[in-house]
């Protein structure tokens, strides 16, 4: 598959207040490797880096990349001792654990950067954290289109756990203990992150009058969005991290189709979908709502290198699928 052109990084030049500046990258998985390859020709000069990822593979390539890596569990607190001296910049994006209806893995986080927290506040101005969240944390909105102001109705316990997480972030944020910002996230996606199986395994998508509006962000946007959150985002605020992209989850199914080649995916009524779907893919697919980014391009001033799908697909046109 070819790759597009290197996504736009952050501000080539950092001012020399923010020179050797520290980042605590939390749950370095896709988007972290993003966003450390993004910031790769700064790490050795002027940005110290160190990612949180139990994974190994992604422990050496965040280690090529010029970050240091290390393993600790969100689940063990002891393990995130060594976060604190990182802990003025910090981009949190770890999930919350896989059941309940509350995160405890941002409470351990919190409580491992406590004392490091209130250190920084006594000598200078308070810690920067972004938290990404999902857009999962207002359930379901009929389509309509809405900013930041509508409160949260999660109607799953994926969501309620984020909308738990926030909350916990945004005390820490009034406290004035942290200044964090939250981007609330939708379906990211990518080149390298399409629907190539779902549509190779002919999954059905919704007819029209059952399907529901989805909202989208290119994994390279989110990374970006993520940066210009440390340093612009404002303390306690949340953010849309979403591109300009209109449309129903079919829709979106039958653009990636086209653009690689392969077959649509057939259309049923509901009733016959959810019988050959999992549950948490209904879920996903009984959601609609369209989300503005308004705040995104004004107060972070974000400008989205894939601002809609069809900006990402006109890249993967002339790919052929592999057999």
């Amino acid at each position: 598959m070819r790759l597009p052109s290197a996504p736009r990084a952050a501000p080539r030049a950092l001012p020399r207040r923010l020179r050797r500046l520290r980042l605590l990258v939390v749950g370095c998985g896709d988007v972290g490797m993003r966003l450390l390859e993004q910031l790769a020709p700064k790490l050795r000069d002027a940005i110290g880096v160190l990612t949180v990822t139990r994974q190994p593979g992604q422990q050496a390539a965040a280690r090529a990349l010029g970050a240091r890596a290390i393993a600790a569990d969100l689940d063990d607190r002891r393990s995130l001792r060594r976060l604190a001296a990182f802990a003025n910049r910090m981009v949190d994006l770890a999930p919350p654990p896989a059941t309940g209806r509350d995160d405890p893995r941002s409470a351990r986080l919190i409580a491992a950067c406590g004392a490091a927290l209130r250190r920084r506040r006594r000598i200078g101005p308070p810690a920067r954290w972004v938290y990404i969240s999902t857009t999962g944390v207002y359930g379901d909105c009929a389509g309509a289109a809405f900013d930041e102001t509508r409160p949260v109705a999660p109607a799953s316990e994926r969501a309620i756990r984020r909308v738990a997480a926030e909350r916990r972030m945004r005390a820490l944020s009034a406290r004035g203990a942290a200044r964090v910002s939250i981007l609330r996230a939708p379906g990211i996606y990518a080149l390298d992150r399409l629907p190539v199986d779902r549509l190779r395994r002919a999954t059905p998508a919704l007819v029209d009058a059952d399907d529901v509006y989805t909202n989208h962000i290119h994994g390279d946007d989110l990374a970006l969005a993520a940066w210009l959150a440390l340093f612009r985002g404002r303390p306690g605020r949340v953010y849309h991290a979403v591109d300009d992209s209109d449309l129903k989850m079919g829709a979106y199914f039958d653009k990636v189709a086209d653009a690689l080649g392969l077959p649509r995916p057939p259309r049923l009524p509901r009733d016959a979908v959810a019988a050959q779907v999992s549950p948490a893919m209904l879920s996903f697919m009984s959601e609609s709502r369209r989300l503005a980014n308004r705040r995104l391009k004004r107060e972070l001033r974000c400008r989205l290198r894939w601002p809609t799908v069809d900006a990402t697909l006109a890249d993967a046109a002339a790919v052929s699928p592999e057999p």
